[in-house]
Formats: structure tokens, C-alpha cells, sequence
């Protein structure tokens, strides 16, 4: 099972239409002991980083950790996956989950339309098990404010004022900062093969 977290914010409905459209068990749940016993992990994300902060007053945090731990695969979507991160300074005084030695930024350019929304090019720039047989620079849909740092754990990029992480990947996490569950069949691929881990 596919335990979908409810943190009272992000996209819920269009994710778990996704997975459901992929024949996958899933489910949206608050509960701890739901995420702790889940084969996979997902952490949705809409608006903004502060909203992360329910992990902890609901103790999913915890339980989220307890999973990681287990080697179970988590992927986080947009704030999601920016929660993988140490922290943003949309909210600096929301931690984030820390697992990549890194911090989320706005766009600051006078030049740029913020929010980011619409398609944009993702740019593989080293092999991931999250986009095998995924073609090099496909088309996704965006819509954020803030980005994560091109890192150690990035395997592709986005150019937008310069280049920021598109997917993260470190050991069992996974990040995505756009939406598969709006990118058409390039998100369904990435999401099956993130059911396929």
C-alpha cells in the first residue's frame, strides 16, 4: 500500500487519481500507523513551506522517518519534496526533514514571472531509477515560488533564472519539484516506475 500523507495541504485528490489510474493500491491518510506500515511513502505539496509543520503537531514526521529507515521508497512532490531539504526560507523556522544538506530559495530575479507556473524542460543530468525510460528533456508542469539548489542528489535540472533541481535522489527518497500527477504520460511514467522501486 501507497500511503498518500495528509498534512492538510497539497494536491490529494489528482495524486491519488494518478496512482489509482496506474491500477495502485493507495491511500490518503493522517494516520502514523498507516505511514509507518506503508510499502511507499508519497508527500504531496501545495502552497506553502509552513504548512510542514502539521507533520510534526500529527506525528508523521516520526512515522515518515520510521519508514525511511525501514528502506521503504518515499517521494515527495513540490513543498514535498522541498521538505526533503533542510529547511526554506519561505518559513525558516520550519525545519525540514534534513535528509539533503541544503536550503529552499525563491526565485529573486526582477526578470522572472513568480510563481513559476506552467510547462518547462526538465534536463536529465545523471541516471536515476526515477526516470528510467524517461526521454532526456521532457515537458513537465510547474507552479512554485521556491526552488532547491542543484546538489549532490540532483539528476535533473530546470532552467528558470538559472538552473534549480527538478528531481532529487538519494538512496530510498526521491524528489520531484513539479507535478507528475499534471505532466501528462512523462509523469504517469515516473510515477509507475516510482511503484516499480
Amino acid at each position: 500500500m501507497i500511503a498518500i500523507i495528509d498534512y492538510k495541504a497539497g494536491n490529494l485528490s489528482s495524486v491519488k487519481k494518478a496512482f489509482d489510474h496506474l491500477g495502485a493500491d493507495s491511500l490518503i491518510t493522517d494516520d502514523p500507523k498507516l505511514v509507518r506500515t506503508a510499502q511507499k511513502i508519497v508527500l504531496p505539496g501545495v502552497g506553502h513551506f509552513a504548512a510542514t509543520a502539521e507533520l510534526n503537531r500529527r506525528c508523521l514526521r516520526a512515522a515518515i522517518e520510521d519508514g525511511i529507515r525501514a528502506g521503504n521508497p518515499f517521494l515527495g512532490i513540490c513543498v514535498g519534496m522541498q521538505w526533503m531539504l533542510q529547511g526554506s526560507t519561505e518559513a525558516p523556522d520550519t525545519p525540514g526533514l534534513g535528509a539533503i544538506r541544503a536550503t529552499c530559495d525563491r526565485f529573486c530575479s526582477a526578470e522572472l514571472k513568480v510563481p513559476h507556473v506552467g510547462w518547462n524542460r526538465m534536463i536529465k543530468v545523471r541516471d536515476s531509477r526515477l526516470l528510467d525510460g524517461i526521454e532526456p528533456a521532457p515537458f513537465v508542469y510547474y507552479s512554485h515560488s521556491y526552488c532547491a539548489p542543484v546538489t549532490d542528489h540532483t539528476v535533473a535540472v530546470t532552467e528558470y533564472g538559472g538552473s534549480y533541481s527538478a528531481v532529487l535522489e538519494a538512496g530510498n527518497l526521491f524528489g520531484v519539484q513539479f507535478h507528475p500527477e499534471k505532466s501528462g504520460d512523462v509523469g504517469l511514467r515516473l510515477l509507475r516506475n516510482f511503484l516499480e522501486l
